[in-house]
């Protein structure tokens, strides 16, 4: 069965570019005729006969008509770079307006030296320990105050006269 949808297919493929080939064929045979139109009616044929005079009465419109044209194609490329650039900052805007998409990003886990590895290539081998330059700190302990029956602390406290101990050993 689907020997014989690909035959089909095949048909359909080949009618389709012998169709392009020759409207291919007659787009160049316009394109020819078209251009000897063009030529017939914009290029006189140059009249050779005559004086010195005549000649370069006629090289000086053809210097013209140069010129001209020349002037023409150069207003014509400029218009385009304009355009060009006008396109360009539309784009722009354009890519600015929708905001630049970030891609997803996976974590990796890496170590130190598998990421300066990574960094400065196989031709450095460095490992850096970091633990290694920390200094240490010893930690001071705390002389803890004695604790005393705290019913004496109460007694000594009480009243103006203890509160005035208190205030006076500080």
């Amino acid at each position: 069965m689907s020997g014989k949808k690909d035959r089909q297919c095949l048909g359909l493929v080949s009618l389709m570019l012998a169709i392009a080939k020759d409207l291919l064929e007659k787009e160049a045979a316009d394109l020819i005729t078209e251009k000897a139109a063009f030529i017939a009616e914009n290029c006189p044929a140059p009249v050779l006969s005559g004086g010195l005079p005549e000649l370069q009465e006629m090289l000086k419109k053809l210097a013209q008509t140069i010129d001209k044209v020349d002037e023409d194609r150069y207003d014509s490329e400029a218009k385009v770079k304009k355009t060009d650039k006008e396109i360009e900052d539309l784009r722009m805007k354009v890519v600015e307006i929708q905001g630049i998409k970030k891609p997803a990003l996976k974590k990796v886990r890496m170590s130190a030296d598998a990421m300066l590895q990574a960094l400065l290539g196989t031709k450095h081998k460095a490992s850096m320990d970091f633990r290694a330059n920390l200094k240490e700190v010893k930690k001071e302990v705390k002389e803890e105050e004695e604790v005393g029956d705290w019913r004496k602390n109460v007694d000594e406290q009480a009243g103006m006269d203890g509160r005035k101990k208190k205030f006076e050993t500080a």
